[in-house]
């Protein structure tokens, strides 16, 4: 089975420890994790914005660069759904043909890592220990256009330590939406400030999510809040053990760029 690590460029250039933790998660269940080192932006950003012809040579790359490989996996729920359900409508429209059919298949190959994890792999529990206290923000992707449903959830309720408690209004959007937060600031102000109480009142150290943006923007409004809650990724709770985190250089391989394939 070969496996493709797509990193995003929000995890490659804010939260790198999130891909360390990705690959460590998917290295303890036995799984060999290539990073190509050509993969660049999936497109949604220009996408979003209404720039179409020019998320056209992206989709065209992703599908070039990911070419020959069983699975590819993201620790994005935003960008797994930009390549599932836009890429090979893009394609369809812009190129045609044989091309187009290859971007279909790369996208019908991408994985948000939690759907990896139990669709692809049929686990729940990745042997990890997180003692704290978690609420859990289902992300708008990854809960209506991906339909994650509970895997999420399913693998947090195996994580040794961890105690997870429920999110009120938790199908709610945390405001953020990408492009959505600039051009439309107060109110996605509005509504994180509205996801932040919701947190708090949880009485959790942790706030989970499977997208980096989503928690960037929830982090944010908790920090400015004074608030003592910390956003953590998916990943980066199920990377964790009794041994140390992906994150803190205990743990996991390397992601970003600096190899062709992480072993």
């Amino acid at each position: 089975m070969r496996v493709a690590l797509f990193v995003t460029c929000v995890t490659d250039t804010l939260y790198p420890g999130t891909g360390r933790a990705t690959l460590a998660v998917l290295e303890r269940l036995g799984v060999e994790v290539d990073f190509p080192l050509a993969q660049s932006c999936c497109g949604q950003p220009q996408f979003n914005t209404g720039y179409r012809r020019e998320t056209e040579p992206l989709v065209r790359r992703f599908a070039e660069v990911f070419r020959g490989y069983d699975h590819i996996v993201t620790p994005s729920g935003s960008c797994a759904a930009m390549v599932r359900e836009n890429h090979p409508r893009i394609a369809a429209r812009a190129f045609g043909g044989r091309r187009a059919d290859e971007v279909a298949g790369a996208a019908s190959r991408t994985y948000e890592l939690s759907e990896f994890l139990v669709d692809v792999l049929g686990v729940t529990d990745v042997g990890a220990y997180y003692p704290h206290t978690v609420t859990y923000h289902p992300t708008c992707h990854g809960l209506r256009t991906l339909g994650l449903g509970d895997r999420p959830r399913r693998l947090l309720e195996n994580v040794r330590g961890l105690e997870l408690v429920e999110l009120p209004g938790a199908r709610e959007c945390c405001g953020f939406g990408g492009t959505f937060a600039v051009k439309n600031a107060a109110v996605s102000a509005a509504m994180g400030a509205d996801k932040a109480r919701g947190i708090e009142g949880t009485g959790a150290e942790a706030v989970c999510a499977v997208d980096n943006s989503c928690l960037m923007h929830i982090g944010g409004t908790l920090a400015r809040r004074g608030s003592a809650v910390r956003p953590v990724h998916l990943a980066e709770i199920l990377a964790s053990t009794d041994g140390g985190t992906a994150t803190d250089g205990t743990a996991g391989g390397t992601a970003g760029g600096t190899r062709e394939a992480a072993r």
